[in-house]
Order: C-alpha cells, then structure tokens, then sequence
C-alpha cells in the first residue's frame, strides 16, 4: 500500500461520516446556495508574463505526512490575511485530517477573512467532495490523476466547471500530465513530491515542463524552500507556484512572499 492509498483510505472513512451527517442532496442544496465562485484561472494565468513576478498559490498547511508537525496555526484567518497583504494570488487550505491535520472549519476561517480564490485542497475521491467545497465558497478544488481513472477524472472535472469553480488538475509524470491534457484541465499542476513515497525531486518540474500545453496555466508544486527554488521554477515556465512549508514556516510569510515574486522576476 503507497502513502497515497493509506491517505485515500482514511479520506474514504472520513467522508462517510460527514456525508451520514449531511447527506448529499443537502449538501447539493447548499452548494446551490453559495455565492458565486471566484475565477481563479484570471488569478493564475500570466505569471510567466507578469512584470511583477510568478503567482502564488500561499498554503494553509499545519503538518504534513513527511515531516509531521509544521507550525501552530493559532488564527488560520491572520495567516489569510497576510498572504493576502504579501500578493498572493490565491490561497490554499488543507482539509484533509489524518495526515495534514487540516479542517474545513479553517477553510471557512479564512474563506471567511479574504477576498482571493481559494483552493480546497483535499484528496477528491467522491462527487460529494466538489458540492461540499463548493458549499464552503470554494473557487478550486484539487483533482490528483494518479488517484483517479480516466472516467472520474473527466466527471469531477466537469462537475467542477457546472458548479463554477475551476480544478488544480494535479500530475506527477508524462502519462499523467497526458491524461489532464485530454480532459482539457485548464489549470495543470506538476508536483515534484511522489505521492507514493513522498520522495520530493524540484528537477522535476523543468524536465515535465515541455510536456505542459502553452494555453494551461502551469503551476509547480512543492519543493519551494527559498528564492533560488522560485527562480528554477519561474525559468522553467511555471505560471505560479503552490507553497505552504516555506511560508508556514517563516516568521514574516508576507515578507517571503515578496521574496518569491521578486526572484521569479530574476529568473527572466
């Protein structure tokens, strides 16, 4: 059993007890009711083009399955806010339990306390999933190819576009990125970090980067752990990066932030 199918098989026990709570035709109901959803490609695209750097996706992340515990996230909305302050382009919230130690009672905090596109950043096993993060005033939700057939993959993804959100469609190698490619993700994310063994190569986005459409908007996700990382990324193409280790960690994630930017511009 792969890291991932441990963390699928614990995210499957999770939402069956939140959907015997809150059936889905409720949930649907709410989802229904929630205001209209960001657009969050008009946030992310351009950054390879942007005089004022690569777009960052700022993540809300207390532990991670790798090295456990990162930091004591007293006020989810504070660090919310002042990504918001530092120029992120969208923030992401981990949702997920067991493993990240995450809730979407901090989504709804920092949904809560800004105005950007957020990401409800999940393992997405389940339609119920996509209406319930829609429900919480979602704008992404994200969408892993390697833990997804071709047939959920295309359902989720159109599930997510009918609800108006968007999908960071996640891939790992060029089978993977392929596979986003014929469902027409239009926001496609290269992870550096294997999810079977969590083993975290940056290389990899510059060497998966020719494989990546011109018209997606390309992310790179993970391995950020200073400047010089950013400026690898932002050569190789990427539109925006996702972060959360570097940033949770820091003492002044609004300082980082401008870091980041203003490295990606370098990289040019």
């Amino acid at each position: 059993m792969t890291v991932l199918d441990d963390i699928i098989a614990g995210v499957r026990e999770d939402l069956a007890a939140r959907e015997a709570a809150v059936p889905l035709p409720e949930m649907i109901r709410r989802a229904a009711q929630a205001a209209p959803a960001r657009d969050a490609v008009a946030a992310l695209v351009g950054g390879r083009a942007d005089p004022e750097g690569i777009r960052v996706i700022s993540e809300v992340k207390r532990s991670s399955p790798s090295k456990g515990a990162l930091a004591d996230i007293a006020e989810p909305a504070e660090l919310g806010r002042a990504y918001e302050r530092g120029g992120a382009s969208a923030v992401s919230v981990l949702t997920e339990r067991r493993r990240f130690n995450g809730s979407l009672a901090d989504f709804d905090a920092v949904r809560a306390a800004i105005d950007l596109p957020m990401l409800r950043k999940d393992f997405t096993v389940a339609e119920y999933q996509i209406h319930e993060a829609r429900a919480h005033g979602a704008d992404l939700v994200l969408l892993i190819v390697a833990a997804l057939d071709d047939a959920q993959l295309r359902d989720f993804l159109q599930l997510t576009h009918e609800l108006g959100m968007n999908a960071l469609v996640e891939a790992h190698t060029p089978e993977e990125i392929a596979r986003a490619v014929d469902v027409d993700a239009r926001i496609l994310g290269v992870n550096v970090r294997n999810l079977k063994t969590l083993d975290v190569d940056p290389d990899r986005y510059a060497r998966l980067a020719a494989d990546l459409p011109e018209h997606v908007v390309r992310v790179a996700e993970s391995g950020v752990e200073s400047a010089a990382q950013v400026e690898q990324y932002a050569a190789a193409g990427a539109d925006a990066i996702l972060v959360g280790e570097a940033l949770v960690r820091h003492g002044a994630p609004e300082q980082a932030l401008q870091q980041f930017r203003a490295a990606s511009v370098r990289a040019r």
